[in-house]
């Protein structure tokens, strides 16, 4: 699994992972480092829900646990079993329908020859019981031919059935791969995917698209404060509030921890700069209450730094600008939404 975390988030993790493996006495191996990584990054949510299960039912954990968790939910096994499973189905189906095809073939071609025979036969008949037994025979061959077309038909029907299937089942573990299991948002993998692609269509036809960089201010206080359930009901409220606020072909994604990105295809810089203003005023708008007690926390901020493509720019030179806004938007008292530079003005200041 990818954790794109920055350095002061990966050791505040590791060292909570490495001190629960200590309580626990379990080994710090690699998998068991995983799986508590993972758990204190809140990457995964059902992980996080099988150990809180665990825990209250066994008190602590033990490394055989751990390796059935890293089994379950971080060796990607179930994943690759589902690609085996449709990889089977597919060889499978294709098999039934090209022996079909052979079929059909055979049938057609046995058929075509009796029509030939016809002719000759037809030719030769002197009587009209031989024509009778001519145009028996011609009914005797033509029913079996309907009843091979019949039989043909409920096995492509059985196969478009299994092709329907296999396609629910392929687009089912491409979104699963594709979605941040906290958020549902798009995850990283995807968004990477989906700005180079944004990227290609600027250079095929010209078609700008701006890029949002968003991170939750004072989270880990907050988290730290009221606990990682209270977090992870912070990042949901978040990333709804994110997914209220675009529309059509924009892309919301969780690039990391508490910072989301967003990607607007069609939107220069100031238009931009509107949908993050918007996005922001809606999140500092809302109240986040502690679902177990119902206890009002108070609200929630976010910062933002927006970036328009340019040609002659490349994709990390855009994440790079417009991170280095919200950078800007966090140090000018964060809660606001700052605009990156051009590259071309970029490209002056460096120089002055």
């Amino acid at each position: 699994m990818q954790y794109d975390h920055d350095l002061d988030l990966a050791k505040n993790v590791a060292s909570e992972a490495l001190a629960r493996m200590q309580a626990d006495g379990i080994p710090p191996a690699p998998t068991n480092f995983e799986v508590w990584y993972a758990y204190y990054a809140r990457s995964i949510p059902q992980l996080r829900t099988a150990i809180d299960e665990m825990t209250k039912e066994k008190g602590k954990l033990t490394g055989a646990d751990c390796l059935k968790l890293h089994e379950d939910y971080l060796s990607q096994k179930k994943e690759r079993e589902a690609y085996q499973k449709a990889n089977d189905q597919i060889h499978s189906t294709l098999q039934d329908v090209s022996g079909l095809m052979s079929n059909v073939k055979s049938s057609t071609s046995e058929y075509t020859e009796t029509l030939e025979g016809v002719n000759k036969r037809i030719a030769t008949v002197k009587t009209p019981q031989e024509m009778e037994e001519v145009l028996k025979s011609v009914m005797e061959d033509t029913n079996k031919m309907v009843a091979n077309n019949k039989k043909l038909e409920a096995q492509l029907d059985k196969s478009a059935v299994a092709m329907a299937e296999l396609k629910r089942d392929l687009e089912r573990v491409r979104r699963e791969a594709m979605t941040d299991g906290l958020t549902s948002l798009a995850n990283r993998k995807s968004f990477d995917e989906q700005i180079m692609r944004f990227a290609k269509e600027y250079h095929e036809n010209g078609q700008t698209f701006t890029l949002i960089m968003l991170d939750i201010d004072h989270f880990k206080s907050f988290n730290d404060n009221y606990g990682h359930q209270v977090g992870d009901q912070v990042l949901r409220l978040v990333a709804r509030t994110l997914t209220d606020g675009v529309k059509g072909k924009d892309v919301a994604a969780r690039y990391g921890g508490e910072e989301f990105a967003i990607l607007l295809p069609e939107t220069n810089l100031p238009a931009g700069i509107t949908v993050a203003e918007s996005l922001r005023k809606a999140l500092a708008s809302k109240e986040v209450v502690n679902r177990s007690n119902g206890e009002l926390l108070g609200k929630i901020t976010m910062s933002a730094g927006v970036a328009q493509y340019f040609a002659d720019e490349k994709v990390d030179q855009l994440i790079e600008r417009a991170d280095a806004a919200l950078y800007t938007a966090k140090h000018n008292g964060r809660n606001q939404v700052a605009a990156a530079p051009t590259p071309h003005e970029r490209h002056l200041n460096s120089v002055k």
